[in-house]
């Protein structure tokens, strides 16, 4: 068992229900998909669009799966990509690969073949499992690696291989998704790479190859979400069976999770967030997910009244859109006692409508994808508003002065960083990357966040500035250098310099501040950003393209990016009506 390291320290206000640090099962995250199974074998795991798939079926079809995973050579600390939309599909893919000993590892199906070959190439993964809008990519992205590096096998379903026969009509998905989501695509073709459908490994007649012995524990691999940072190139975030445990059963009893919570699964299950505070969580209270493959307010409203959701997890501008819909007062949101979220700041005016007209407090938190979703989360019974909260269930944290390294008191400003059981074991492959990551203090090794905060009086921590240039447009996080590096591929951008800008809506939107190449003038602003769209994933494209003679440089030639942000946050504060 892994026991937590020295007690994290006392807060004034940690809710007398809650441990303050829990231990943590030294076992897989399957065995919580098989023990519910037994629990609970015809009761619903999963909910998609009106067809329902009890435990005994998700854990069956996993099994199936993990059998076919091994018979092709997938061994115990492999990693296998699954790269697909939220669906049936994406929770069983996920228990199938760690059924099998090897590790997930979710990628954004919103992402084109230049970014997905990173992720084959750097993980070493040989099998992928995928929607079939994304298959195309992930070939494309395969097929121009050395042959050493390519994908042996991808695994490939249609989204419709989830879907009930009949789609009823309050599930119907709106029309504008109708392209991706109803259509049977064809799959693509790779010289050297076995592409199978999905359909032809869910055989229920009993002939499919065993599972192997599961020989993985806690300690054991499970996990290699990726997050980008000011280098450029996304890396791989190495969590342990142990560290997602650990936030899951914490999340379940901060959350008051039981068998029978309904979890609305709005938030990506591709982002740590959904995977943790969604996925593991729902599955180890033994509950049900009400499954969105992506967001529409109106087919939320619906779901949630026709479901009788109980727990909804979500970014906050989830919760603003739900809210300005014209068919709201047609909704029904009186199941709902858990709402909560994070990755943006919920503004306090939607909060206290919430709170006004049904009572509910939202429950805002912070974390990453090193800390496995939550590190902070404010109480239930005593949050408050625009606020991180306090560190987690076994969760220690302070801020820092970034340059000093001394602990800062009450109400300075400094860097947050972080310790406890959910944060990761370093980066993959990147040693120096890791060392550069982690602080070593009087109290234990702490993960250094990044992010500028300060603690107030009673031990809750807020959200000042970011130490590295990341951009959050609506929960997503943008990495302005990995959006430089794409554009400078474009022949006629000679520099850029990526900067946020204000949203009402999104938070932040991403603006692209360009020097074009000689022979290049004519370029417009709609060319520069068609070409991202088909080069990068959408929310990474620039909203704002503006073409300047030149970039600020430092004497040693490096761009003076702060100048140029502050310089767009004046102007963005100018516009802002008073």
């Amino acid at each position: 068992m892994r026991m937590p390291m020295n007690l994290p320290r006392h807060h004034p206000h940690w809710p007398r229900r809650l441990p303050r640090a829990i231990t943590v099962p030294d076992t897989s995250l399957w065995h919580n998909l098989e023990v519910n199974a037994e629990r609970y074998a015809d009761k619903a795991a999963l909910h998609f669009l009106g067809r329902a798939y009890s435990y005994a079926q998700v854990r069956d079809a996993a099994l199936s799966l993990a059998g076919h995973l091994h018979a092709r050579g997938v061994r115990q600390g492999d990693r296998v990509l699954v790269a697909m939309q939220n669906c049936p599909q994406l929770v069983i893919a996920h228990f199938a690969v760690m059924r099998a000993n090897a590790v997930v590892v979710p990628v954004n199906p919103m992402y084109r073949a230049d970014e997905l070959r990173h992720y084959i190439q750097n993980a070493q993964a040989k099998v992928a499992i995928a929607s079939a809008d994304v298959a195309p990519a992930l070939a494309r992205a395969s097929e121009v690696l050395a042959p050493d590096d390519r994908l042996a096998e991808l695994i490939v379903t249609q989204y419709v291989d989830g879907l009930p026969a009949d789609l009823g009509a309050g599930f119907s998905p709106p029309a504008a998704w109708r392209d991706w989501l109803l259509l049977t695509a064809p799959l693509p073709e790779l010289d050297g790479t076995r592409v199978t459908p999905w359909e032809e490994l869910m055989d229920a007649s009993g002939t499919a190859p065993a599972a192997p012995a599961l020989t993985v524990c806690g300690s054991d691999l499970a996990l290699l979400p990726y997050t980008s940072g000011t280098t450029g190139q996304p890396k791989g975030c190495r969590h342990r069976h142990s560290s997602l445990m650990h936030n899951a059963m914490a999340t379940q009893l901060w959350t008051a999770s039981s068998s029978e919570t309904i979890m609305l699964a709005a938030v990506p299950m591709f982002h740590i967030t959904g995977i943790v505070s969604l996925l593991h969580t729902t599955i180890v209270s033994g509950g049900a997910l009400v499954i969105m493959p992506r967001w529409d307010r109106d087919l939320a409203g619906r779901l949630i009244s026709h479901y009788g959701v109980t727990n909804w997890t979500n970014i906050p501008t989830m919760v603003i859109d739900l809210l300005a819909s014209p068919h709201f007062d047609s909704f029904d949101l009186t199941s709902l006692h858990y709402i909560g979220g994070g990755g943006a700041a919920m503004p306090k005016a939607v909060a206290q409508r919430l709170l006004d007209a049904y009572g509910l407090v939202y429950v805002e938190g912070y974390g990453l994808t090193e800390t496995a979703a939550p590190s902070h989360l404010n109480p239930f019974e005593r949050p408050k508003q625009q606020c991180l909260g306090i560190p987690f269930i076994s969760t220690d944290a302070c801020v820092i002065d970034p340059a000093t390294l001394v602990e800062l008191p009450v109400g300075e400003a400094g860097e947050i960083v972080v310790r406890g059981p959910g944060v990761f074991d370093g980066y993959w492959g990147q040693p120096e990357a890791t060392e550069r990551a982690f602080i070593d203090l009087p109290r234990g090794r702490y993960f250094r966040t990044g992010d500028i905060g300060v603690v107030d009086s009673e031990g809750y921590f807020f959200l000042v500035d970011r130490l590295k240039r990341m951009i959050n447009a609506s929960g997503f996080k943008v990495w302005p250098a990995e959006v430089e590096l794409q554009l400078y591929q474009h022949p006629a951008v000679q520099e850029a310099c990526i900067v946020g800008t204000q949203d009402a809506y999104r938070g932040e939107s991403v603006k692209a501040l360009i020097v074009l190449r000689a022979g290049h003038e004519d370029v417009h602003a709609s060319a520069i950003i068609g070409w991202c769209r088909e080069h990068m994933a959408a929310y990474k494209v620039p909203h704002d393209v503006e073409f300047v003679s030149a970039l600020p440089k430092s004497a040693t030639g490096k761009v003076l990016w702060r100048e140029l942000q502050e310089q767009e946050l004046r102007r963005g504060s100018a516009a802002t009506p008073r």
